[in-house]
C-alpha cells in the first residue's frame, strides 16, 4: 500500500530508439504532453488459446476500472523489462507464467481524456502461457477475464478498454499466434 511518505516510483525515459536518456517520477511522465519513457505489456493466454484480461482496480490513478491485457507496467531504471514483466506478473496476478517470450517493441503516444495523462511510451511486449489460476492483488486488479479472439471483439464493443490496448495487441499479435498455435483465433 502506498503512502505520502514513500519513495517516488522512477522510471526510465528513452530517446526514440529506445536508448536510456534519463530518468523521471512516474507519475510526472505521464502529465500531458508526456514524456517518452521504457514500459512492458504482457499478453498471457491458456492452453485453450484464452487471453487472460485485467480490469484495472478503481484506486489506480491512470485508467482505473478500464480492461486491459494481461499485465502492463514500467522497468524501474537499470532493470531489465523482461525481469521487470515477470516481477509485476507476480506481484499483480500472483503466478508465475509457465511461458513468457519477447514479442517486439511499440511506440506510441495515447492521450486518456478521462484522466488527462499521457501514454508516451516505448514499450516492449511480452507473449506467454499461463497454467496456475490467478490470485489477483485487489488493489491492482478488480477482475480478470479468459477470453478468445472473438469474445474479445464482442467484450471490446461494449466495454471500456485502456486507450493502450489495441496498439498493443496489434504489435503482438504475431507472437499471439505462435504461442497459441492457432487456439483461441487469434
Amino acid at each position: 500500500m502506498a503512502n505520502s511518505s514513500a519513495a517516488p516510483i522512477m522510471l526510465e525515459l528513452v530517446d526514440e530508439d529506445g536508448t536510456t536518456i534519463g530518468t523521471a517520477e512516474k507519475l510526472s511522465a505521464h502529465v500531458a504532453p508526456g514524456r517518452l519513457h521504457r514500459a512492458f505489456s504482457v499478453f498471457l493466454f491458456d492452453d485453450e488459446g484464452r487471453l487472460l484480461l485485467q480490469r484495472r482496480a478503481m484506486g489506480k490513478y491512470h485508467s482505473p476500472g478500464v480492461w486491459s491485457n494481461t499485465c502492463c507496467g514500467h522497468p524501474y531504471p537499470g532493470e531489465p523489462p523482461f525481469a521487470a514483466a515477470t516481477r509485476r506478473v507476480v506481484e499483480e496476478l500472483g503466478v508465475a507464467p509457465s511461458l513468457l517470450r519477447e514479442a517486439g517493441t511499440v511506440r506510441y503516444n495515447h492521450p486518456d481524456p478521462a484522466s488527462g495523462l499521457v501514454e508516451q511510451e516505448f514499450n516492449h511486449l511480452y507473449v506467454g502461457l499461463l497454467r496456475d489460476e490467478p490470485r489477483p492483488d485487489p488493489e491492482e486488479i478488480s477482475e480478470t477475464a479468459f477470453v478468445t479472439w472473438d469474445e474479445l471483439e464482442k467484450r471490446h464493443a461494449t466495454d471500456t478498454f485502456s486507450t493502450w490496448f489495441m496498439t498493443v495487441l496489434d504489435a503482438a499479435r504475431p507472437a499471439v499466434r505462435e504461442v497459441t498455435g492457432g487456439a483461441g483465433n487469434w
